[in-house]
This record gives C-alpha cells, structure tokens and sequence, in this order.
C-alpha cells in the first residue's frame, strides 16, 4: 500500500488540499496531527484514510509510529509537510524513511529568520538588518544604535502569518515593541521597512531549475498588525519584470543552494530593485493553491508532491485568468452568533468560491495575525486585475458577522 504520511495540516486551505491531491493520486494517506480536535471531528476528514495524535515535538514518537505503519504492511514513499515549523522535520524524518531528493538544508535556513538573513548579509536583494542579544548588548544601547535607521519593522525570529511582526515609527514604539517581543523570545529581529509594493512569488525549484509558477501582488491593511487582505494574481507581466522578478529569485534561491523543493518569497519593489521580505519553504497557506488553480488550472500542491517523490513536476498552464482573493475581518472582538450573505455571494458572478471560517459561537477579533482573518471571496475574471477585483469585493458585501459582544 504506497503511503504518503502527512504531518500536520489546516482544516483547510494549501496543507488540506495536499492531502486531497495525495488521494486523488490514488495513494495512502495518513496524518500525524497533535490537534486533538481533528481526532474528534474525524468525520470532517474523508480524505485522511488513517489518522494519529502524535507528539510532534518528539522524534521519537514520530518514528515509532511510522514503524507502527511499516509493520501493518505500508510502503511509505514520501514523508511531508506543508505546514509552517514542520517542513524541515518531515523533510529530514523523510530521509530516514524514504528515497528523497529534497533539498533539506536549504529547507532549515528558510523556515529560520535569522539563519535566513545571515545567509544573505550582503547580498543586493536583502534589506539592512540587526539581531537584538540581550547577552550581547544592552536594550538601551541597542535601541540608541537602531534610532538612527527607523522606521523599523521589529519581529519574532520564528514568527509565521504576521504574527509578532510591528512597526516602530520612532524610538519609543521601537523600545516598547522589543520589549513586547522579549518577554516571548530570547532574540529580536530588526528589519529595514522597506516602501513599494508587495508581491509573493510561488516557486518550484526541480533539478536546480528554477520555475517560478506564480506572481501575486499583495494588498496590504495595517491593523495593529500588518495583515494581507488582498491578493491579486498577474497572469501578464512585462519582459522587464518578469526577468527582473527571475533574475532576484535564482540569486536568492542559489545561496540557499536549493536544487529540489518548493518556496514562496514576499519581496517589495524599492526604487527598481527587489528586496526580500521574507522565504517560506513551502507554498503560501489559505487560497493560495485554489488561486494558482483558478488562475492556472495548475494544482501547486499536487505538483509539489509529485516533485518530492521525484517525478517530474506539470507546470503548464491551462488557462489564464485574473484571479483576486479578498479576505473578511472584523471590526471587533465577540463570539459569532450567526453570519449572513453566503449563498447570495457564491452565486454573484464571476465568484469561483466563498469560505467563511468561524462557525457559530466562535470568538472572533480585530486580526493581529493571518490567522485571525475569518474567511475569502475567490473571483476571477478574463479582461483584467480591476475586475476580478471589484467582484470579489462587492460580492464580499453581501457577508455580514452578527456578533454578541464579550
């Protein structure tokens, strides 16, 4: 029985859809999940043929239970994630266990800010930055040292989906955000904010060829948070563009010295030249991949799978439309009573799929993170970014949170 073992996964979005596109390849899937609620919504996940809670933070665990599936008789063929902080550990357990081509260390360096940033120290496409040690320097010389560079973006080292991410306008939000941070982590990041607009760019790398399958130009809304709540997709670019986006990509991706594996960079257009904001080693979570699909007709996550059991990745497009995702927010904190507006918006034209996250007597908030957002209207259209766009917004008027407040 050839196995694919996932570990871990949203309930939906990119990670579910991997699972899915595994079955639909006609392979065994099973999670390793360490959320107990999945074990008791079981029903909801029809396409995990097998299902274990297991301690993710524990190896040992981990390949206890992957003898377990050996000794049933499984072959299993790829051992992966798609899942921020798990991508490393599934990639390296997968060595152990199976043939694979994956390029692991690259893997490490990404899913580290730090590592991240010291790798690329120098190179034209990474902003200024500066590591906080409290063993090394004093909070207070430090921050004398950064005023001079503000605005600063201040972050977590491992944060994920904007979580832990802030603005310092001046010393004394810089210093109250540093010491926010530290009552958290044993390091802070400093980051150059950088002005000019946003993109994520999904990248496959198979054989050292570097294929960029994706460019999406990001909307950005700052809450108390920096949070994306727009994303459009630009099936055209112009030959300038498109070979300055590749030449940035293939500069990064060759110090990572990656040659096998998949990636998204959120990079920004600063006076003609592109900086790094962030890698992933992984394709974005959320919409992403049905984006890429409604866009494209290519499904990123199967492609993917396909290249870390190593076959040959299909990234041909069949189409090429305009896709927008526009994400829902609240405007305040209270538990969901009910929500309106659903089947009213998935029947407005040009709509390709409406997903509303809460589910009733849920809390919902303000977002100060990505994954505080409360669901997306997907539309696409065939003349232009402005239309999908204002498709998907209209038709997301529709949706209306009714709220008791706590």
């Amino acid at each position: 029985m050839r196995t694919i073992v996932f570990i871990e996964t949203s309930k939906h979005g990119s990670s579910r859809e991997a699972i899915k596109a595994a079955e639909r390849l006609g392979y065994f899937t099973v999670l390793f999940t360490n959320k107990q609620r999945f074990i008791q919504q079981r029903t909801e996940f029809p396409d995990v043929h097998q299902m274990i809670l297991v301690d993710l933070s524990s190896k040992e665990e981990i390949r206890k239970n992957l003898n377990q599936l050996l000794k049933q008789g499984k072959q299993i063929i790829g051992i992966m994630s798609f899942v921020h902080s798990y991508v490393h550990l599934a990639a390296t357990i997968s060595e152990e266990y199976c043939s694979t081509v994956i390029s692991t260390d690259a893997i490490a360096k990404m899913e580290n800010k730090v590592l991240t940033r010291e790798l690329l120290k120098g190179h034209p496409n990474s902003p200024y930055y500066e590591l906080y040690n409290p063993n090394r320097f004093s909070l207070d010389y430090f921050i004398n040292v950064g005023k001079d560079y503000l605005p600063l973006i201040v972050k977590n080292p491992t944060s994920a989906g904007s979580k832990d991410v802030m603005l310092a306008n001046n010393e004394e939000q810089l210093k109250l955000a540093m010491q926010d941070l530290l009552k958290k982590n044993e390091q802070v990041l400093l980051e150059e904010y950088l002005k000019g607009p946003q993109y994520l760019i999904e990248v496959l790398v198979h054989n050292g060829k570097v294929h960029i399958v994706a460019v999406i130009e990001q909307e950005i809304t700052h809450f108390q948070r920096f949070i994306i709540t727009g994303y459009s997709l630009l099936p055209k670019l112009n030959q300038r563009m498109n070979q300055s986006i590749y030449k940035a990509v293939s500069s990064i991706l060759q110090a990572f010295q990656m040659r096998n594996g998949a990636c998204h960079l959120e990079m920004r257009l600063v006076n003609g030249v592109w900086k790094l904001i962030e890698i992933n080693p992984r394709i974005s979570g959320g919409a992403m991949n049905r984006i890429i699909e409604v866009g494209y007709g290519i499904n990123l996550v199967e492609e993917t799978i396909q290249l870390m059991l190593g076959n040959v990745p299909n990234l041909t497009r069949k189409h090429s439309k305009y896709v927008y995702a526009h994400y829902l927010t609240v405007d305040s904190k209270g538990k969901v009573n009910r929500i309106t507006g659903k089947e009213v918006t998935s029947e407005y034209p040009g709509v390709e799929e409406v997903y509303i996250k809460p589910r009733k007597g849920q809390i919902v908030r303000p977002p100060i993170s990505m994954g505080d957002r409360c669901g997306y209207i997907l539309a696409s259209s065939d003349k232009n970014k402005s239309e999908a766009e204002r498709i998907a917004v209209q038709a997301a008027s529709n949706i209306e949170f009714f709220l008791d407040p706590l």
